[in-house]
């Protein structure tokens, strides 16, 4: 991918499964990085934890770790731990823990980011946020990049 121009910084995590991205957002304490953990534990790979670069790029909302954070995520109780880190991916899917998320969908919401549609999936944040259910909308709701 080409050089990025004018990114925004947003304030959520990002982890690559099979070179898609997907954006986890939430209000602090919802289990943002247990469940970037949790995927990371899976097979995914870091992008950021608790904020990343996104910007367009032909086309693609393209994901890249913050310089100051970079390969550093944050593990409740044991602090901010280094993990090999994928340098950028296109964002096929965007995650919102959310404790309001419906139960049922017929299909994602959507969002913008710097002017480009991303599907968007509520899930409600569990105890321990379901891994399983953020590869299975993936697999269903994520753009096919």
């Amino acid at each position: 991918m080409t050089a990025m121009a004018s990114p925004l910084v947003r304030q959520a995590g990002c982890i690559a499964i099979a070179g898609r991205g997907v954006l986890i957002e939430g209000a602090p304490g919802t289990g943002k990085s247990s469940l970037a953990l949790a995927l990371i534990d899976r097979g995914a790979e870091l992008v950021g934890d608790d904020g990343v670069l996104l910007a367009a790029e032909a086309g693609l909302l393209v994901a890249r770790p913050h310089p100051r954070t970079r390969g550093l995520m944050e593990v409740r109780n044991l602090g901010l731990l280094p993990f090999p880190c994928r340098d950028e991916v296109p964002v096929a899917l965007a995650i919102a823990l959310d404790p309001q998320a419906p139960r049922y969908i017929e299909g994602p919401e959507s969002l913008e980011i710097a002017g480009l549609p991303v599907p968007l999936v509520r899930i409600w944040p569990e105890p321990h946020p379901p891994a399983l259910k953020v590869e299975l909308a993936l697999q269903h709701y994520g753009l096919h990049i």
